[in-house]
């Protein structure tokens, strides 16, 4: 499995949104650079809060998804209600995994926030048990934080 370039990443998601206030536009672009530069994933997107302590499905690449998810319930819903980065090797061995996919077996989940409140999620899946290292968390969080910089106001 290659090493991915988060710094190069996060280069080309600002490159990608720079100019444009539309926060769905960029959301769905973000999410096609991520899964096109991933290589072992099967779904890139976002879950965003559109109801008090709901995440609702957003822009994203893969498989149809699941489309509401409680803070608290499965994966997303840990990153949502504990606000910090979520990696799972197995998800199968998560008390509380919601199976939108049964072909994903490991995850990473970043919470967005904004203005001290969570925003959404933003949600990666892996066919492959351990898919998602120690540094694909990190560079994924790092993109997080870039995101959270995006015009959130609509």
């Amino acid at each position: 499995m290659q090493t991915t370039n988060y710094d190069l990443l996060l280069e080309q998601a600002r490159a990608i949104t720079a100019g444009e206030p539309d926060l769905i536009a960029n959301l769905s672009n973000i999410s096609a650079l991520v899964y096109d530069a991933l290589d072992d994933v099967n779904w890139v997107g976002f879950y965003l809060t559109r109801e008090p302590e709901t995440l609702v499905l957003g822009p994203f690449q893969g498989k149809v998804a699941c489309l509401r998810i409680a803070f608290g319930r499965g994966v997303c819903g840990a990153a949502a209600a504990t606000r910090e980065t979520q990696r799972i090797e197995d998800v199968h061995a998560f008390a509380d995994h919601i199976a939108c996919d049964a072909a994903s077996n490991s995850e990473v989940v970043v919470p967005l926030i904004v203005n001290n409140e969570v925003v959404g999620v933003f949600d990666l899946d892996s066919p492959s048990i351990a898919r998602f290292s120690e540094a694909d968390a990190e560079g994924l969080t790092r993109i997080g934080r870039f995101i959270e910089q995006l015009n959130w106001a609509q």
